[in-house]
């Protein structure tokens, strides 16, 4: 399974909040540091002396004004950004004094970092170099990736993602879609050939095995319930990009913190740090959502909502718009337009732009001479602050007669601004990583544009051919574009031209970019396995499907009315607040009861504990049944038969689940790792599942724990590089006290997660197949190598096996045969696995004998042994295995896999496959065609059994000098333990014997005092009293 990691966070240098309370949402988290860039602007060599003087005098008039009406956060400056400037005139000396300037020249995204980061990494792994083996890529096999909607409505972000898809199909990825709602881009997707899951009403995102894909592209906030199923094990691991085009959640964020909901804000958190990347489509978003960041954001700018938004408006736009904004038809009205971020020379920006039209109203005055024709719109600032007050004071200054121009806060409706806009001006010289998304919304309206030659605005347009380009240096240039643009009032046939031109390229701006952003994103983050084929590189895709966006596709519903993607969030953010404030309300109410939960739960940590220390004391005593054993009272057994009963009752054992497996000859165990495979699990008699982790059991269900069965497990380390093998030893290790079954067997959750577990009438065929000895001795399975997703070619047995681990299965079998029979020589070849057409078992689902299954564990302990002598210090150390080609937490687990293969062949083992749904039988590879080939001396229990008594007796007496893993992984048997126990306990109770001797003679020795005198017993008290009055009767009378 690939994986995609991004440690590296993402960098914003400078971001400090604005301290002005008053600020709106949009600004907040805009407000820049300072920088040198006015300086450098006011000091180039093109600058026009006039010009100057006259920047200069409006500066010194404004001083006081931007002190009176501009907010508080534009005048808060230290003075540390002008260290190091000396040489300054006077006039700037005097602007340094009232506070400096800003033009938010350090507003930098360096998201860029992340890919270069998977470059390092890329780099440093060498493994030819560190373990002299070559590794291959076979390529069986296309990437998998999931896309998750949360509906298949028709809006531009699906736009985006049907180009995507077609794009990554072109590249070899093979794509599937789940949604949790139906739509009509339901059939656009199949159109291109990707299949469409959609979840039903009762059914949930967890019946899906998200270890099948390498790697899911999640699409809106919508989708969180999808986190629910991959935060959880095993699918943690799984590569996950989280695409985020709205603000809504940003905006809530802030009623969270101020309500106190910061429980609410916490759990936002942890599904943003589970993506492995967040990306954001411009670079504001990711500023307006830092309280989220994790370190993950990714930016990779271009959609198609500006454009789709455009078309849907223009459609019905009825040309009232001007006259309803009291703009005539003989008006030309000039929009200026600047930057999303809000930076403190913004004001001396649009002075100059403002200055720079002046000139303009000798043509446009009115023959009266009272109003003018010509208006200006300047779209800028916020309506919290009196920027409004600020600009109607430049223009004052500057000459402009009253009314002309005006102030349209940046956070209203821009798109009625730039409709109603003739020219669109941007007025800013900040150098963004992006193309401005207002001047693509102008362009995409069929607004002619003139801007300044910034690097990002030259990229996407070209002076006199789909805009307007004037030097940054040289604002006076504008001034002649618009001269030569405007004619008698109107725009010149020319500048109408190039503005239909603009329409045209915004339509598909920045296709490129975007599609170009994923693949490069996926080509360096995924980590594909060694079967999988890798995609072709970007620029190997035809132009066709790279550079323009599939308007085709949605052509039928452009002009139809769907609801806002934000409309949508805000609505299933709105319900989601509902249901978490009344789950907060339940847990406040039941106070008292999660107190006694938690006492409870204290309670029975405790009870789990002492029943864990009892078993082990049972074990041990269990182990001295071996050799005769005195026998006790029968007090002393009733206490020890309730002693049992309670263990039994504590480790959550159903009497009435135990009785029918009892019953029946086979038991399969599934084992898992983490709630997420749960729901694939089988409730039945047949089945019981085994955890191979303590905390991801299921509640009030008598799964085997197995970390307790096998104290390794609780190692992560080894608990992840033997996978579902390690559920083998557990269950192996003292297999009396679990298992009393006379057959055995095991399916993975993954086999039921691809429908291809056993069904009812399979069950009941193998059953019968077991009770009639129809096979004897045989190992039946029923997922099959040559239907194994992961080989699409029917490759043979060893050719699969090195796919699936780099090239490297054989040499690695081949050294470990080698450590495990201690031979010396080289061996001249593997045990040979035929090509007969017959098929071979995967995905460790298969049933054996009892016996058959202890004898197979113990092979598996020594071959185990043997690859973790290999490769445990590397691994272990830098996660390197020449088995894989990244670092893997599941090193040899594949090679495991395939394991019970080898052994029952050259075991003489008859193979037996059952058809998972029809419960047909079909025996593979028959033992009259393997005679002369197989290596049953090799894998005979005689030899195994030696092999094992040897390890024992090392281990026995070596235990501190050599680490090895044999011991770890079950029990250590031979005769010398054996005997040592044995003469253990004789020891033991000829001392015993010897201090009972000795105390009886020291009570012999012992010297005791002789009598002094007679004692002499008084008598009763009742006697004297009767004698008393015995005497005094005697006298009355």
């Amino acid at each position: 399974m690939g994986s995609l990691e991004s440690e590296l966070p993402f960098k914003r240098e400078g971001l400090p909040r604005s301290s002005s309370a008053g600020r709106s949402e949009r600004h907040t988290h805009l407000q820049r540091p300072r920088s040198r860039f006015s300086l450098r602007f006011l000091l180039f060599k093109k600058f026009d002396y006039l010009q100057w003087i006259c920047t200069v005098a409006v500066f010194l008039f404004l001083v006081v004004l931007v002190q009176m009406f501009l907010p508080a956060s534009v005048i808060e400056k230290s003075e540390d950004s002008w260290n190091g400037v000396d040489a300054l005139s006077g006039e700037l000396l005097h602007l340094k004094e009232t506070g400096g300037l800003d033009f938010g020249e350090d507003i930098r995204f360096e998201p860029f970092r992340i890919l270069e980061n998977f470059r390092k990494k890329a780099r440093e792994f060498d493994f030819s170099a560190t373990f002299n083996r070559t590794q291959y890529r076979f390529g069986y096999r296309k990437p998998q990736l999931a896309l998750v909607f949360p509906d298949l409505l028709v809006d531009p972000q699906q736009l985006l993602m049907v180009t995507l898809a077609t794009a990554l199909q072109e590249m070899g990825y093979k794509i599937q879609v789940y949604s949790q709602g139906d739509g009509p881009v339901h059939d656009i997707y199949e159109s291109i050939g990707v299949p469409v899951t959609i979840f039903q009403i009762n059914q949930t995102v967890e019946t899906v095995d998200w270890l099948n894909f390498d790697g899911i592209l999640v699409h809106s906030l919508e989708t969180k319930d999808v986190f629910s199923s991959l935060m959880q094990e095993p699918f943690k691991v799984v590569p996950l990009i989280w695409t985020i085009h709205e603000r809504t959640l940003a905006i809530r964020s802030k009623q969270y913190n101020s309500s106190g909901q910061i429980n609410l804000v916490n759990d936002w958190k942890k599904v943003f740090s589970r993506a492995s990347v967040v990306v954001f489509p411009n670079h504001v978003l990711p500023i307006i959502y830092s309280a989220f960041d994790a370190g993950n954001y990714y930016v990779i700018p271009g959609s198609p909502a500006v454009a789709w938004e455009a078309e849907t408006i223009m459609a019905s736009f009825d040309g009232s718009l001007r006259m309803e904004m009291g703009y005539g038809p003989d008006d030309f009205v000039i929009a200026v337009v600047g930057s999303e971020f809000l930076y403190t020379g913004l004001w001396l920006e649009h002075a100059l732009i403002l200055q720079a039209l002046l000139p303009l109203f000798a043509n446009f005055q009115s023959d009266a001479g009272l109003n003018s024709h010509l208006k200006v719109i300047v779209l800028g600032g916020d309506s919290a602050s009196n920027y409004s007050v600020a600009i109607e004071v430049i223009a004052a200054n500057l000459g402009y007669p009253r009314d002309v121009v005006i102030n349209v806060a940046a956070e209203g409706d821009d798109g009625s601004v730039l409709r109603a806009a003739d020219l669109v001006i941007y007025g800013s010289f900040l150098e963004e990583k992006s193309f401005p998304e207002i001047l693509m919304k102008a362009m995409c309206f069929g607004k002619l544009i003139v801007a300044p030659d910034l690097p990002m605005i030259r990229k996407y347009v070209a002076d006199r051919v789909n805009g307007y380009v004037f030097p940054k240096e040289n604002v006076r240039a504008l001034t002649q574009i618009l001269l030569q643009v405007i004619s008698k009032g109107k725009l010149s046939h020319l500048a109408c031209d190039i503005a239909s031109k603009g329409k045209v390229t915004a339509k598909n701006l920045m296709v490129i970019e975007t599609i170009e952003g994923y693949a490069l994103l996926l080509e360096n983050g995924l980590k594909l396995p060694s079967e999988v084929a890798p995609p072709k590189a970007f620029i190997d895709i035809r132009p066709k499907l790279k550079e323009e966006w599939h308007w085709h596709l949605f052509e039928a519903f452009l002009n139809s009315t769907y609801e806002d993607r934000s409309l949508r969030s805000s609505r299933f953010l709105k319900k989601f607040e509902e249901q978490w404030n009344h789950s907060q309300r339940e847990s406040h109410g039941s106070i008292a009861a999660t107190s006694e939960l938690f006492s409870y739960e204290i309670w029975e940590e405790e009870k789990k504990n002492e029943m864990l220390n009892r078993k082990k004391r049972r074990e041990d005593e269990e182990l001295k049944d071996r050799s005769d054993q005195p026998h006790g009272t029968w007090e002393e057994v009733y206490r020890s038969a309730k002693r049992a009963d309670h263990s039994r009752n504590e480790l959550h054992e159903r009497d009435e689940g135990e009785l029918e497996r009892t019953g029946q000859p086979l038991c399969i165990y599934e084992p898992y790792f983490g709630e997420g495979t749960w729901s694939f699990l089988h409730l039945g008699s047949l089945y019981r599942g085994i955890g191979l982790s303590t905390k991801g059991r299921r509640p009030r269900i008598d799964d085997v724990d197995a970390p307790s069965r096998l104290p390794l497990l609780n190692n992560p380390y080894y608990r992840d590089i033997l996978g579902e093998f390690g559920a083998f030893f557990a269950i192996a290790n003292r297999i009396d006290h679990v298992h009393k079954n006379a057959w055995i067997g095991f399916q993975s959750w993954r086999t039921t997660a691809r429908k291809a577990s056993l069904s009812r009438v399979a069950e009941k065929a193998l059953l019968d197949a077991i009770q009639t000895e129809r096979h004897g001795d045989t190992l039946y399975f029923w997922a099959r190598m040559d239907m194994d997703p992961r080989n699409h070619n029917q490759q043979d047995f060893w050719s699969f096996c090195d796919a699936i681990n780099t090239g490297n299965c054989r040499m690695a079998f081949y050294q470990a045969l080698k450590r495990m029979y201690g031979i010396k020589h080289d061996l001249d070849s593997l045990p040979s696995m035929p090509v007969d057409g017959d098929t071979w078992s995967v995905m460790l689902s298969w049933a054996l004998p009892t016996r058959s299954f202890l004898e197979f564990v113990m092979f598996s302990r020594i071959f185990v042994d043997a690859l973790d002598t290999e490769m445990y210090y590397e691994h272990h150390q830098s996660g390197r295995c020449y088995l894989s080609p990244y670092k893997d937490k599941h090193c040899y687990s594949r090679v495991l896999e395939l394991l019970v293969n080898i052994w029952a062949y050259h075991s003489a083992r008859q193979m037996v496959y059952v058809n998972p749904n029809t419960g047909l039988m079909q025996e593979q590879h028959k033992l009259e065609g393997r005679r002369g080939k197989m290596w049953v001396k090799w894998f005979s229990y005689a030899t195994l059994k030696g092999m094992d008594e040897d390890l024992a007796e090392e281990s026995d007496s070596e235990q501190s000098k050599r680490r090895r893993l044999w011991p770890s992984t079950g029990e250590v048997v031979w005769q010398g333990l054996f005997d040592k126990e044995r003469n253990l306990r004789n020891r033991q109770k000829e001392k015993r014997r010897q201090q009972s001797k000795d105390k009886l003679n020291r009570m012999r020795k012992k010297r005791h005092q002789k009598v002094i005198g007679k004692y002499v017993k008084p008598p009763p008290e009742e006697e004297i009293d009767r004698s008393n009055s015995t005497m005094l009767a005697s006298t009355i009378l």
